[in-house]
């Protein structure tokens, strides 16, 4: 059986705490976790000034061996995967094929942008304003599942964002498991 596979690709000025939640906790549910430059230069820097080392450049991606692909918010990252021609192929790849697509905080602008976005999202709280008023759910929910797309609101809907994709691609007993074990209180 071959293991599932997500993409996170990044982009300088991405949200850290977004890109680091959601490969963490896709890696302690044994999910095999890509990080993705949008170039040759493999040390991405984010919008606070961390830096993380990716593995493959998007362009080098194998669409057909990926389950999801999962963009962070950040606007100067957000931006980026917006205007990448090989980010944006991707999305519309993955979307034609229905596979899974996650987007945080600023980053459905970026689905949006691909005309992979479905009716029903969330995102950080304005973003909507450059996207669409209609479909935003604002603070109704934390995560939003819409067809093939997940969306979610920002820096502090990260954990229950990534364990939604947890509960996604692996299972309601690997979500229980992991939500216990980081003490994650409540995802709505």
């Amino acid at each position: 059986m071959n293991s599932i596979k997500v993409l996170v690709p990044l982009a300088c000025g991405f949200e850290e705490i977004e890109a680091v939640s959601i490969i963490d906790v896709l890696r302690r549910a044994k999910i095999e976790v890509l990080v993705a430059s949008l170039d040759a230069e493999r040390l991405v820097k984010g919008g606070n000034g961390i830096s993380i080392q990716t593995d493959i450049q998007v362009k080098d991606v194998d669409i057909e061996a990926l389950d999801m692909v999962v963009l962070p918010g950040g606007w100067g990252g957000t931006h980026a995967l917006a205007e990448d021609e090989n980010v944006q192929f991707l999305l519309k790849e993955m979307d034609k094929r229905g596979k899974n697509i996650g987007a945080i905080c600023a980053a459905p602008f970026a689905l949006n942008k691909a005309g992979v976005l479905k009716h029903s999202y969330t995102c950080y709280p304005s973003v909507e304003k450059q996207i669409r008023e209609e479909g935003y759910l604002g603070e109704t929910k934390m995560v939003v599942q819409d067809g093939n797309i997940m969306t979610s609101r920002g820096v502090g809907t990260a954990l229950c964002f990534a364990l939604e994709i947890v509960k996604k691609l692996k299972g309601e007993t690997t979500y229980n498991d992991l939500k216990s074990g980081l003490l994650v209180d409540s995802c709505k």
